[in-house]
C-alpha cells in the first residue's frame, strides 16, 4: 500500500508499513528460533534440541577435520589483536593477547602430537580440545545463525516491553534493561555488554544500573549452556536445566543488588547526563505487540541478519577459543597439580554441605574454579551424582563472572567497576546459586 504526501510542495510516495509481512516474519522466524533452541526431539535414540543434533552430526561426520578447524580459528583469534593493533591498548588486553598466543601454541602441540606428556593426559589437553573447544567452535557460529531468527524479528522487543513493570521493583534497573538481559541469555554476554555500555554512555543508565546489568545479566548464552549440559550429561533434561538456570540467575541478581557492594555503587550518570525513561501507558500487551511488529517490519532481510550474526558469532568464537585453551589449561593444571582450588573449595564447603549436596567437597572445588573459566566446573563434576552435576551446571552460568572472558569484557567498557568488587560479587553469586539451586534440584530431579 502506498499514499501520496506533500513535502515542500512536492508529491512524495510514502510506503505504508506492511503489517502482514511483519506478522509473518515475527511469528515464523521467532517460532523457528524457539524450535531450534528449546524444543527437544529424539534422533538416533538421543533426545536433545535440534541445534545440538546438528553439531553432533558434524562432529561425528568430520572427526579428522575438526582439530584443524579449531586450530585455524584459534590461530585467527591469536593473531587478531595484533592485526587490529589492540593488543597493547592496556594491561588487560596485553595479558589476554599473550594468553591467546599461549592457547595457539598449546593447540599446535596437541594437533601435531608433540610436547610434554602431561599435556596429552586425556583429562588435560585432549579433553579441552575435543570436549570444549571443538563443540564451542561449532556451536557459537551455527547457533548465531538461528539466534538471528530469535533476536532480530521482534521477539526480543516484545519481551522487553512486557518485562518493564517488574524490572525496577525487582532488579532496580530501567525497563529497557530487560532487552539487555534477554540479549545476553539468547545472544551472548558480549552482545549484552555492548548494549549496556552504549546505553550507559548515552546517559540512560546510572553507574549503579550499568554495574547491576553487567554483573547480573551478562551471562553466557544458550549455545554455551548446551556445551555445559553435554559435559554434565544433562541434555536429556535440557528444558528443566535451562529454565531453572535462568530463574536462579535472575533471582540471584535480585538479591545481590540489595547487598554490598552493588547497593553502595554510585547512582550518578555518565558525564553528568540526566535520563528520561520511556514509560508505556495503556494496554501493555498491545504496546509490546506494536513494538515487536515495528522491529519485525524494520529488520533487515533474513540473509542480511544471518550474515551479520554469523560474522559476529565467528568473531566471538575467535576471541573465546584461544582463551578456553590457555586459561582453561592453566585452571586444569592448577586443579590437578596444586592444592589451590582444594583450598578455595573450602570457602564453599559450608554451603554445599548445608544443602546436603552429594560430594560437597567436589562441589565446592567446582564452584571455586568457576572464577577462572565457566566451563571448568562442568569438567570437574562430570562424573558426580546427578544432583551435584545439576547444581554445578547452574553455577557455571549463574555465577556470570569469570576471568577468561566476561571480566575482561566488563573492564574494557566505560563502566567504572574494580576487580576486587567483581570478585566479591562473584563469590556472593556462587553462594546464592548453591543455596537456591540445590533445593530446586532436589525438587525437580
Amino acid at each position: 500500500m502506498e499514499k501520496v504526501s506533500q513535502v515542500n510542495n512536492q508529491e512524495v510516495v510514502v510506503k505504508k508499513p506492511n503489517y502482514n509481512l511483519a506478522m509473518f516474519r515475527f511469528f515464523l522466524f521467532s517460532a523457528i528460533g524457539i524450535f531450534m533452541f528449546f524444543i527437544p526431539i529424539t534422533y538416533n535414540e538421543r533426545s536433545s534440541i535440534t541445534l545440538d543434533h546438528i553439531v553432533t552430526a558434524i562432529r561425528n561426520g568430520l572427526p579428522s577435520v575438526l582439530p584443524y578447524y579449531a586450530l585455524g580459528v584459534i590461530a585467527l583469534g591469536a593473531a587478531y589483536p595484533f592485526v587490529a593493533k589492540t593488543w597493547n591498548k592496556d594491561k588487560v588486553n596485553m595479558t589476554l593477547s599473550g594468553l591467546k598466543v599461549l592457547g595457539l601454541i598449546v593447540t599446535i602441540m596437541l594437533v601435531f602430537g608433540f610436547g610434554p606428556a602431561w599435556l596429552f593426559d586425556p583429562s588435560m589437553g585432549p579433553f579441552l580440545l575435543n570436549s570444549l573447544v571443538t563443540p564451542v567452535g561449532l556451536l557459537v557460529p551455527i547457533g548465531a545463525v538461528f539466534l538471528a531468527l530469535l533476536v532480530s524479528y521482534g521477539l526480543l522487543e516484545f519481551i522487553g516491553v512486557l518485562m518493564q513493570p517488574i524490572m525496577r521493583p525487582v532488579w532496580k534497573t530501567p525497563g529497557r534493561s530487560a532487552i539487555d538481559a534477554v540479549a545476553s541469555f539468547v545472544g551472548s554476554y558480549s552482545i549484552g555488554l555492548l548494549i549496556t555500555n552504549r546505553v550507559f554512555k548515552e546517559g540512560k543508565y546510572s553507574v549503579k544500573e550499568a554495574t547491576i546489568i553487567a554483573t547480573g545479566f551478562s551471562t553466557v548464552s544458550a549455545t554455551f549452556m548446551i556445551v555445559v549440559a553435554n559435559t554434565l550429561g544433562l541434555m536429556e533434561m535440557w528444558n528443566t536445566y535451562f529454565w531453572t538456570t535462568l530463574f536462579v540467575t535472575f533471582l540471584v541478581t535480585a538479591i545481590t543488588v540489595r547487598i554490598w557492594p552493588l547497593n553502595k555503587v554510585s547512582e550518578e550518570y555518565y558525564e553528568g547526563q540526566e535520563p528520561v525513561e520511556e514509560e508505556v501507558t495503556g494496554n501493555r500487551f498491545k504496546a509490546a505487540w506494536e513494538k515487536g511488529l515495528e522491529r519485525a517490519q524494520s529488520a533487515p532481510s533474513l540473509f542480511t541478519s544471518i550474515k551479520v550474526n554469523l560474522k559476529d558469532g565467528f568473531i566471538m568464537t575467535m576471541a573465546i577459543l584461544p582463551s578456553i585453551m590457555s586459561v582453561g589449561l592453566i585452571g586444569l593444571v592448577l586443579s590437578e597439580y596444586t592444592p589451590l582450588f582444594d583450598i578455595l573449595g573450602y570457602l564453599f564447603y559450608p554451603f554445599t554441605a548445608l544443602v546436603q549436596l552429594p560430594e560437597p567437597l567436589l562441589a565446592g572445588k567446582a564452584a571455586a574454579i568457576s572464577i577462572v573459566e565457566m566451563f571448568l566446573p562442568a569438567v570437574l563434576a562430570a562424573d558426580a551424582p546427578l544432583v551435584t552435576r545439576f547444581v554445578v551446571g547452574i553455577i557455571c552460568v549463574s555465577s556470570v563472572l569469570f576471568f577468561s572472558a566476561v571480566i575482561p569484557c566488563i573492564l574494557s567498557t566505560e563502566i567504572p567497576v574494580s576487580i576486587p568488587k567483581l570478585i566479591v560479587i562473584w563469590f556472593e553469586r556462587v553462594v546464592l546459586s548453591i543455596l537456591i539451586g540445590a533445593p530446586l534440584a532436589y525438587l525437580l530431579l
